[in-house]
């Protein structure tokens, strides 16, 4: 498929020709993210069920839930882990996901948002690895192309496909959240208010610098808006990520909790707008939930999948290098549950 005829999900923007600025000397940390943050707010209220309004809770999820996220075809996979040596014998969780970005009916949505979230064996940490959508690498039966075009190519399965092929580690789950669907989640925590750290405007709304209120359509466009944004893409995604915390930071409030139908109702928004892999039943959200050590967000860390620098496609399209290196060596700390050692050795700025 030429570059051209590619949907536009597949990694291309209206502007992937512009020039790319030079690789910054240092990244901002990356907090939380939509889906991750989805992925715990399940666990934390799966659960909660077992304390409060657990059979309202319970079957909001199981109802709510969808479980269609295909994984590859089993003979493609890697194996799974052996049990680690010493400890508790428990094993590290990886979770692939997506965020996608369905606009109306017909379209088939785009992933913008990828990363695995590893949970270590002891589970006292969460690591976060966003893959950059335009990173340069082999996509299983179509070649090098950017990342993110594994999902117009195949879908979620190749999307998986392509992360265990570029780790040659066995993910065990996936989810994918409906990005749009769950910002409507603004409304029925009665708005949100997030830290702006540039002024500008979008459809109609104007977002100045400081703290600004947000719900319905002005947080839709608060996190769609990257061109009047100074780092566009890099800009756009932390405002992402500050309109999803808050989200999920009013929904588990005080004021929520104590309201049994307000907060039943946002836990069975959230379900409604993730899709899982089959895998992910109610047992193990639960299980997992229950097997967390993780007491604040510095147990959560943050990074990024190592690139080197910015090129050019042969088509002409602009793209993210990988470190090849630097990922031989997160693989495989992936791999032998060694992410403390690699996060020491590359810390996120």
């Amino acid at each position: 498929m030429d570059e051209d005829e590619r949907p536009i999900w597949a990694g291309r923007d209206e502007d992937d020709e512009a020039p790319r600025r030079a690789l910054p000397a240092k990244r901002r940390r990356r907090r939380w993210v939509a889906p991750l943050v989805v992925l715990l707010a399940l666990a934390v209220v799966a659960a909660g069920g077992l304390f409060v309004y657990a059979s309202s809770l319970q079957q909001r999820i199981s109802e709510n839930l969808d479980r269609t996220a295909e994984l590859p075809d089993e003979s493609l996979r890697p194996s799974a882990a052996p049990e680690a040596p010493g400890g508790d014998g428990a094993q590290p969780v990886n979770v692939v996901l997506m965020g996608s970005d369905s606009r109306g009916e017909g379209d088939a949505g785009r992933s913008d948002t990828l990363m695995v979230a590893h949970l270590s064996g002891d589970r006292q940490t969460a690591y976060l690895i966003s893959f950059p959508r335009d990173m340069w690498v082999e996509i299983p039966g179509r070649g090098m192309d950017k990342i993110n075009a594994a999902y117009a190519y195949g879908g979620t399965a190749l999307t998986v496909a392509t992360i265990e092929g570029l780790l040659d580690a066995r993910m065990d789950h996936l989810a994918v959240v409906d990005f749009t669907g769950f910002i409507e989640l603004t409304d029925a925590v009665g708005g949100v208010t997030v830290d702006n750290e540039h002024a500008f405007s979008s459809h109609g709304h104007d977002y100045p610098v400081g703290e600004v209120e947000l719900s319905g359509e002005k947080a839709l466009w608060f996190v769609r808006e990257r061109k009047s944004l100074p780092e566009g893409d890099l800009d756009r995604a932390e405002n992402q990520r500050k309109v999803v915390q808050a989200i999920v930071a009013k929904g588990i409030s005080p004021q929520v909790l104590a309201d049994p139908g307000r907060f039943t109702a946002f836990v069975g928004g959230i379900a409604a707008h993730t899709q899982v892999s089959s895998g992910l039943t109610d047992q193990v959200i639960r299980e997992t939930a229950l097997s967390l050590r993780l007491d604040g967000r510095d147990d959560i860390v943050s990074l990024q999948a190592p690139i080197s620098g910015f090129g050019t496609s042969p088509g002409g399209a602009s793209i993210d290098v990988v470190d090849e290196a630097q990922l031989a060596e997160m693989a495989e700390a992936l791999q032998q549950d060694t992410m403390d050692e690699y996060v020491s050795t590359y810390p996120p700025e």
